[in-house]
């Protein structure tokens, strides 16, 4: 893959970004990847993904609106970026290529 290296953990929290479409703040990510993956997830390293993500313009940002549930404070809204967009078809190609590649005396 070209460009920016994304690792295992960054690719999830950026296909969990783009599955919440329009809803993916912190706590919507991390419910997202518990619930897609099986696995538990602590909200402070896809707090720390999510800014990696954005320095690396896959993802971009903006505050959503106060809402009461939350005491008045604002929700970080994120959204894949055409750049992250991009970066996610070119990961399924190689890795969809890799898959093809492997032959069928592998599994016997």
């Amino acid at each position: 893959m070209k460009g920016t290296y994304l690792g295992e953990f960054e690719e999830v929290v950026l296909l969990s970004v783009a599955i919440r479409s329009g809803d993916a703040y912190g706590a919507a990510v991390t419910t997202e990847i518990e619930r897609q993956m099986g696995r538990s997830v602590n909200l402070g390293a896809v707090h720390s993904a999510l800014h990696r993500l954005e320095e690396k313009g896959l993802v971009s940002s903006k505050l959503g609106g106060v809402t009461q549930e939350r005491g008045g404070r604002r929700k970080r809204l994120y959204s894949v970026t055409v750049a992250g967009r991009r970066a996610l078809e070119e990961i399924r190609q190689l890795r969809n290529q890799m898959w093809d590649s492997i032959p069928n005396t592998a599994w016997s």
